[in-house]
């Protein structure tokens, strides 16, 4: 099974940005729909971006659009999330994702790996 690894939390102040990188341990290019998701304290986890297998097909929340950009590096076998314009309600725990289907959705329980987790904090 894949396993997945983030890194690339930390603190910024408002207005910043940080570039998540999750590595996977094998190929997910055409094998993996990848995804990242985020949990505030209190709150359920929920996705944030989503990228098909192939990468025809992406999806982002609402309160992100335009603000982070998700990726994938195939070569590296590397997810990325590039967030822009942080807002203080963007703090929380990412967690990157893969799941078997060609057209991820966004629901919890179809996602099949999960990294363990880099925390994101941004100040006001």
């Amino acid at each position: 099974q894949v396993q997945l690894v983030e890194s690339g939390g930390g603190l910024v102040q408002a207005g910043g940005s940080l570039r998540l990188s999750c590595a996977a341990s094998e190929r997910t290019a055409g094998v993996y729909s990848m995804g990242w998701f985020r949990q505030a304290p209190g709150k359920e986890r929920e996705a944030v971006a989503t990228i098909s297998r192939y990468g025809s097909t992406i999806y982002y929340r609402d309160s992100v659009k335009g603000r982070f950009t998700i990726s994938r590096d195939n070569t590296k076998n590397t997810l990325y999330l590039q967030m822009n314009s942080l807002k203080p309600e963007d703090t929380a725990v990412y967690y990157c994702a893969a799941c078997s289907a060609m057209i991820p959705t966004t629901t919890l329980r179809s996602w099949d790996y999960w990294g363990q987790g880099t925390q994101v904090t941004v100040s006001s």
